[in-house]
């Protein structure tokens, strides 16, 4: 099975559980998933299988858009509700324009601090690992994108939000940087991812469900194909006289390519049109060449 597999992560799962989990149901090793999510955190994981791990980082690359809800007059040392809280206020009195007006100063392009609370690696180790042995270092703002950021429900001290936004995006640190916008404090009730590029909550499956259907001997419905993946890109094929160079991933002249798309990226078939990888042209050497090879 080469594809990709929609999860829909539960609360008390870690993204790398799911690995371990799928990794026993199909009876596969090469599994990867494309974008962690915290254990308290649910949604949509896609999942790479066999040779459609090479497709981790594109996937990454996505948009992702989530639902939150917010905790309005709480701070804690993880940024949600989950640590320790730092400090409380019983009196909410902000209005509805007010955080309305707050989370919009977030859209656009923002400088982000990742919380010590993170997978992220600091001299090889992980920051939540030194945030568990009471240490503290200091952490680089990261570019971040906001494209959305919409007010679903205010019933305070909750906020439910819904925020599209780029790859590296902390939602837990959002929430507490609104928090703070506001004067009030803020940490993460609840956080779903709803989608990852075009990959929906509406499509995922749970691990009982994915379990269920290897049983039923159904899974296979349940991968999305590599070249489905990749339908965004335009399709071409060699010339008969191309197949060679493409099946041992060289370069291809224009002479041996049946189509002349030079923009992007390119699926690239053999003359019986088998998919055998991405490409790109390069106007400098007059070549397409292989991006990646499946």
């Amino acid at each position: 099975m080469d594809g990709i597999i929609v999860i829909r992560k539960e609360k008390g799962y870690t993204s790398h559980d799911v690995v371990a989990k799928l990794r026993g149901i199909l009876h596969m090793k090469k599994i990867g998933h494309t974008g962690t999510l915290d254990p308290d955190a649910e949604g949509v994981l896609p999942v790479a299988l066999g040779k459609a791990t090479k497709l981790v980082d594109l996937i990454t690359d996505k948009e992702k858009t989530y639902e939150a809800v917010m905790r309005l007059g709480v701070v804690t040392d993880t940024q949600d509700m989950t640590g320790t809280i730092l400090s409380q206020t019983e009196q909410i009195s902000v209005t509805e324009k007010e955080v309305k007006e707050a989370a919009e100063s977030f859209l656009g392009e923002q400088l982000q601090i990742p919380p010590m609370y993170s997978a992220l690696k600091v001299n090889g180790k992980k920051l939540y690992e030194l945030a568990r042995e009471g240490k503290t270092v200091e952490r680089k703002p990261r570019p971040v994108h906001f494209y959305q950021i919409e007010i679903l429900e205010i019933n305070l001290p909750l906020v439910r939000y819904r925020v599209v936004c780029s790859k590296g995006t902390y939602i837990r640190t959002l929430c507490h940087d609104m928090g703070e916008k506001l004067g009030c404090g803020a940490a993460m009730e609840s956080l779903v991812r709803t989608k990852v590029g075009k990959f929906e909550l509406k499509d995922a499956i749970t691990l009982a469900q994915a379990e269920e259907a290897v049983k039923s001997g159904a899974i296979q419905d349940k991968v999305l194909g590599i070249e489905e993946i990749l339908g965004e890109y335009p399709r071409i094929c060699c010339k008969e006289e191309g197949d060679r160079l493409l099946a041992n991933g060289n370069p291809l002249p224009q002479g041996v390519v049946s189509g002349c798309e030079k923009q992007g990226w390119i699926r690239m078939c053999s003359s019986g049109g088998a998919f055998a990888g991405v490409y790109q042209w390069d106007e400098r050497r007059f070549l397409y060449f292989p991006v990646k090879m499946f």
